[in-house]
């Protein structure tokens, strides 16, 4: 009897993976030419650029406020949780949801999410539920055999330098500058993974009141090149 095609039906493949392959695999998710449309958002820094709020000397400290206090903080800790064996990835879902300040914010990290779980099913053959951009990339990465504290830095890296990619778009900020500002952030990015990776969901917070309000107002601008 035919024996039945497991892509075909759906079932996962998991192929014995060194830390080696899962680091590769790590990189490929988080390229800027994975297609899920990163380059398109701001999360509101380009009202806060276009209003002289965010500036050449004020966006490092924008950043670590975005990473200590904010999103960045706050998709570290769901990506932390989807992780984890236990994850239940509908009800972090809904919580990732519920985390958006703003309507642009849920679209951002839904059509993203969307994006990605598409992109890893067709890359893998197995299935992957649309969702948030944390709890895709979370679910996506949980049988690489790599620490957690990892592959969350990994993630706020890509997130940092896609910001740092819309700044240098739209200020007078040079490429190399920008990359000098991102090695700057790196011990703060694994200061944060690490906290991150023993997070529960009641470290669930923000307070970057600035940025929101950023969020808020981008979504009247008349005229802008970025979606958020």
């Amino acid at each position: 009897m035919a024996r039945a095609n497991p892509i075909a039906m759906g079932m996962a493949i998991r192929p014995m993976t060194t830390p080696e392959a899962a680091r590769l695999q790590l990189s490929q998710f988080l390229s800027p030419a994975f297609p899920i449309g990163a380059f398109a958002w701001s999360q509101g820094l380009e009202y806060a650029m276009d209003q002289g709020l965010v500036t050449r000397g004020t966006l490092a400290q924008w950043l670590a406020d975005w990473l200590d206090h904010g999103a960045g903080w706050c998709d570290a800790v769901l990506v932390s949780l989807s992780l984890r064996p236990d994850a239940d990835p509908g009800a972090l879902d809904d919580l990732a949801q519920a985390a958006c300040m703003t309507s642009q914010r849920l679209t951002e990290t839904v059509e993203q999410g969307t994006a990605f779980a598409a992109n890893v099913a067709a890359l893998t053959g197995t299935p992957h539920a649309s969702c948030t951009l944390p709890v895709a990339f979370g679910r996506a990465c949980a049988a690489l055999p790599l620490p957690a504290p990892e592959i969350i830095a990994a993630f706020l890296q890509a997130q940092a330098a896609t910001l740092i990619s819309a700044a240098v778009r739209f200020l007078p900020l040079g490429p190399v500058e920008g990359q000098r500002m991102l090695a700057a952030l790196h011990p703060r990015i694994l200061r944060r993974a690490a906290q991150a990776a023993t997070a529960t969901e009641a470290d669930l917070a923000s307070a970057a009141w600035g940025a929101d309000i950023a969020a808020m107002r981008h979504e009247t601008m008349t005229t802008r090149i970025f979606r958020s």
